[in-house]
């Protein structure tokens, strides 16, 4: 069965959906998988050739990119491009790393304006983002509704002890924390970040509703949809810039099989009320260094994984 997944709104441009849809590819080939990365930070060189060497395993395959390729535009197009030439199909979502605008970058765009330029991107290059209709994996694990999110932050995942947005920033500010986000991550034109976010969220849980009721969903994000996955972070002041409490209830009612998402570069599977959420991030050099697992491989999403065998 087929099913078709639209927009609320008409699309400028349709995506490039003509390469082979997610299962069995050419004959021979072996089944396609959905599998997922973040965080792949290409302006450390290390991390770019990790990027250079990343390929599917089947000419099927599918992936999903959640957030934080880099800074540079020209850096964005330049991944994207490479991983749409050899996966079946790309879907992203921004990290807030791409939504910068660092004064090294000769595009100077802002906020909205920024994202619609990525956005617009991705639509040449044919890879689909969270302004596209939601595809359907069909192939092996299927189906289920891909929905990418862009949802950003609203100051929401406050530290113990904090009780609005000016208390949390200023606790956070007195332990030394403060987000780049706060100097380079412009609104444009909302006048604070999570009045951004506030209107994401809105219109992306409109679209979810929409989603017919017997599909369950992959829903990506670059941020953690709930707070369990900030607890082991070092400094909990950093909760803030991590996502919003409107999401709690999300992967429940959306009939989530999977969250994936990235941002923490603590690479894991969760479980949260019997959903996986797992997270797929690359991270620094000096981050996955140390780490026993191959760095830049892609995390399998569907069909599901057992104990390290296909479900």
């Amino acid at each position: 069965m087929t099913y078709e997944i639209r927009a609320t709104g008409p699309l400028p441009h349709a995506p490039d959906l003509s390469r082979p849809a997610g299962g069995p590819g050419t004959p021979g080939d072996r089944p396609g998988k959905l599998v997922a990365v973040s965080d792949l930070h290409v302006r450390y060189g290390e991390n770019r050739e990790i990027v250079e060497e990343l390929r599917p395993e089947s000419d099927a395959d599918w992936l999903l990119v959640a957030g934080d390729i880099g800074e540079q535009v020209a850096d964005i197009r330049w991944a994207l491009g490479l991983l749409r030439d050899r996966f079946a199909q790309v879907v992203w979502v921004p990290g807030n790393h791409e939504l910068w605008t660092p004064p090294d970058d000769p595009v100077q765009l802002r906020g909205v304006a920024r994202y619609d330029h990525l956005v617009g991107i991705c639509r040449e290059l044919g890879v689909l983002t969270p302004e596209d209709p939601y595809p359907v994996w069909e192939g092996d694990g299927g189906p289920a509704v891909i929905a990418p999110l862009f949802l950003l932050y609203d100051y929401t995942f406050r530290p113990p002890g904090t009780h609005d947005k000016d208390s949390a920033l200023a606790t956070a500010h007195e332990a030394g924390i403060i987000c780049t986000d706060e100097y380079l991550l412009h609104p444009d034109p909302y006048p604070t970040r999570d009045a951004w976010c506030r209107e994401r969220l809105a219109l992306t849980e409109a679209r979810l509703r929409e989603i017919p009721e017997e599909l369950p969903t992959i829903l990506v994000n670059h941020f953690p949809l709930v707070r369990e996955p900030l607890r082991p972070l070092r400094y909990p002041e950093f909760s803030l810039w991590c996502g919003s409490e409107a999401t709690a209830d999300w992967p429940r009612r959306f009939r989530a099989r999977t969250v994936v998402y990235g941002h923490l570069h603590i690479p894991r599977l969760l479980t949260c009320d019997g959903i996986p959420h797992q997270e797929v991030s690359l991270g620094y050099p000096r981050e996955w260094r140390p780490r026993a697992k191959e760095p830049g491989r892609p995390v399998q999403i569907l069909p599901p994984v057992t104990a390290g065998v296909p479900a």
